[in-house]
């Protein structure tokens, strides 16, 4: 791919070990020098099912996947590697589908697989089943953001509010996770506080994406339950449960899948303590989901199955009323 396609170079990356200084940001840094003594490989120690993960912050669908070997020494090594693309860290995302398998890649070359359009945000390359160095001189991505932030489309609430930490600050588009930055949400220090967004229409949720605050006290996310539904009972707390948020580091983001769970409002609440909500980010990949209301009353609120219900008595009396003009007698005669 061309350079400016390659959005490898926008991630994060991790890997199963490091042997000696072969860190896993040496495979993004642009350079596809494959001598290993120039420095620009990364590698893991021999491990078994040793991996190397890319992480892209947000969910793309990657167009190809292009990796270069080492070429000094050991070019075999990659044989039988797999790319794997997806939204899961299941097994620290070695899960996700598999885009392809690698016979083999001749020494220092580069070698480009077709994904063809594969989800997700993060791309794994895995040796299974032995015990392998894992070398990549270098990962190139071609693919394009395939979400479509929807949480910016809504209306937000909260139990209560800290300070000017007011609930729109958590889709205002920005991740800054320093408090100071003014760009987090954040409730008083309540009993089950939560924070709500509501999409105004029915949504089949793929994925929420959280940003915790970075500068103080990461761990009061701890426990924090994501729900989904159409129902404002409870405030929307009582809804199906996406996810429990065991913990999220400081500063970071972090993705939980919900599969497709349908529903108007997302709820981010704590449960059972007291405890200050704090957001710095909501992200919610969905779709539409094309429930209707007025005909067959699918509606998603109280307030929609009264306004439905009024219409159709509007009309009904109407009926009835051309029905009296047309059947009884004029009493005037």
């Amino acid at each position: 791919p061309r350079h400016s396609e390659n959005v490898a170079r926008l991630g994060q990356v991790a890997q199963s070990s490091t042997y000696g200084n072969a860190k896993p940001e040496n495979a993004i840094d642009g350079n596809r020098a494959s001598n290993y003594n120039q420095g620009s490989c990364a590698c893991t120690n021999n491990n078994l099912n040793p991996w190397w993960r890319l992480d892209l912050l947000k969910t793309y669908k990657i167009n190809t996947v292009t990796i270069t070997n080492r070429q000094d020494c050991c070019s075999e090594r990659i044989n039988g590697a797999e790319i794997r693309i997806g939204n899961s860290l299941n097994d620290n995302g070695n899960a996700n589908p598999r885009c392809a398998v690698i016979s083999s890649i001749a020494a220092g070359a580069s070698q480009t697989f077709a994904c063809n359009g594969m989800e997700g945000r993060y791309i794994n390359i895995i040796i299974p089943g032995r015990t392998e160095y894992l070398t990549l001189c270098e990962v190139e991505v071609d693919g394009t953001l395939s979400e479509t932030n929807v949480a910016r489309l809504g209306q937000v609430s909260q139990s209560s509010k800290y300070g000017n930490a007011k609930p729109e600050n958590a889709i205002d588009g920005n991740r800054a996770s320093n408090f100071n930055q003014g760009s987090c949400a954040c409730t008083n220090n309540n009993l089950n506080p939560w924070w709500r967004l509501d999409l105004l229409k029915t949504y089949k949720i793929n994925t929420v994406t959280i940003t915790n605050r970075q500068d103080c006290c990461p761990e009061r996310i701890n426990g924090a339950e994501i729900r989904i539904g159409n129902s404002l009972n409870d405030n929307g707390n009582a809804n199906p449960r996406c996810a429990v948020i065991s913990s999220i580091a400081a500063g970071a983001s972090q993705t939980f899948a919900c599969n497709g769970m349908e529903g108007r409002y997302i709820n981010i609440v704590i449960p059972g303590r007291t405890e200050y909500l704090t957001l710095c980010e909501v992200e919610v990949d969905g779709t539409l989901s094309g429930k209707s209301c007025p005909i067959l009353l699918v509606c998603s609120t109280f307030n929609e199955h009264i306004m439905v219900f009024g219409v159709l008595l509007i009309i009904l009396m109407l009926i009835f009323a051309t029905f009296q003009r047309l059947m009884l007698p004029d009493l005037d005669k």
